[in-house]
């Protein structure tokens, strides 16, 4: 009976899901935005995910990927909850730290180019999720104005770096997730509760902390407690239900 239980549970998986697809997003006369989408039949929502580090994914015609990145082992977890999942790539290191590209214009418009792209697309509410360097991304692009905040339906910030913030003004949904044992220097814990408590309690805000898994390598890699290794699903399950929440 268990056997077929699995062979069930199997086959509406697949059934409802579709393969990844590589999708070129233009950007004026330079090389364009890879983007990878991964679809769900009837799909409630898109999110729309900004790795740490260079940012570089290095995505294939295929869509495969060297990169071990957190969103890249976790990008087909999102399909259960019905959120299409789409890695955005770029096509420069945007680097890291005070160095980092994330917040210059032209790194933003590329963001807007995508989120403009999906919601084209897909005709469904588009939620961005940074980890890491990531959100810095994502935090300065819904700081941009009350334009660019129409455009999506909230923000999801993991492994905040030290310097992202969003404004008091962003009514936004903002979800932060953190895990307690991350000791990345650029990403203490209180990056991402200052996010939060800085929050009107009038908004809508949350704040996740993550314990358990395995750290290996650089503190700071993705393979780390920082990369909630081993703790992927829950990862995406406290973010699947906040969007669908909201």
């Amino acid at each position: 009976m268990k056997i077929i239980h699995i062979i069930i549970a199997i086959g509406l998986l697949i059934s409802t899901t579709a393969y990844s697809q590589v999708f070129d997003v233009p950007y004026k006369d330079d090389a364009p935005t890879r983007t990878l989408l991964t679809p769900v039949k009837n799909a409630k929502a898109v999110v729309l995910l900004f790795p740490g580090g260079g940012g570089v994914l290095n995505l294939q015609d295929d869509g495969s990927t060297t990169n071990g990145h957190t969103f890249v082992r976790s990008k087909d977890l999102w399909a259960q909850y019905g959120i299409d999942s789409v890695l955005v790539d770029t096509p420069y290191d945007l680097g890291a730290g005070l160095r980092n590209s994330r917040s210059i214009r032209d790194h933003q418009q590329r963001i807007l180019n995508v989120v403009t792209y999906y919601k084209e697309k897909l005709n469904l509410p588009v939620w961005v999720f940074g980890h890491s360097m990531g959100t810095v991304s994502v935090t300065e692009f819904v700081n941009g104005g009350k334009e660019k905040e129409k455009l999506i339906a909230g923000v999801i910030v993991a492994g905040t770096y030290r310097s992202a913030t969003v404004d008091s003004d962003v009514t936004l949904p903002v979800l932060a997730i953190h895990h307690l044992n991350d000791s990345c220097g650029s990403t203490p814990l209180v990056s991402s509760e200052r996010i939060i408590e800085g929050r009107s309690n009038k908004l809508t805000s949350q704040f996740i902390q993550i314990e358990g898994g395995i750290s290996e390598g650089d503190v700071c890699g993705s393979r780390a407690y920082h990369g909630f290794n081993q703790k992927e699903s829950e990862f995406v399950k406290s973010a699947a239900q906040f969007i669908l929440k909201n």
